[in-house]
């Protein structure tokens, strides 16, 4: 088939109707982490989760560059999503997802 015979498929700016979002958002259920790991391995995790929430959050602030969130500024979005205060390391990843994510 000649490629000028292939129809884009049409995007969401450019269908008819509007494209359904499957909203309300619902968090997936937590589950236990897994027992019998070295406690480092646990301060590891919780602290990329931590710094992903963070980073989320300083995306959806309208902070997009690295440059942009100081330690001053994660720890105000931190309070506001209602994070306790990110340690220096965790300050550090988040400027980090957020260098790499470009």
């Amino acid at each position: 088939m000649p490629a000028a015979a292939l129809k884009p498929m049409p995007t969401q700016s450019t269908v008819q109707r509007p494209v359904l979002l499957d909203l309300p958002y619902t968090p997936v259920e937590k589950r236990p982490l897994p027992s019998g790991r070295p406690r480092e391995w646990y301060i590891t995790h919780n602290r990329r989760l931590k710094a992903m929430r963070l980073a989320i959050a300083l995306l959806d602030s309208g902070v997009y560059l690295p440059n942009q969130a100081r330690n001053e500024t994660i720890r105000t979005t931190a309070e506001t999503i209602g994070v306790h205060p990110p340690s220096d390391t965790t300050c550090h990843m988040v400027r980090a997802l957020m260098r790499y994510s470009r």
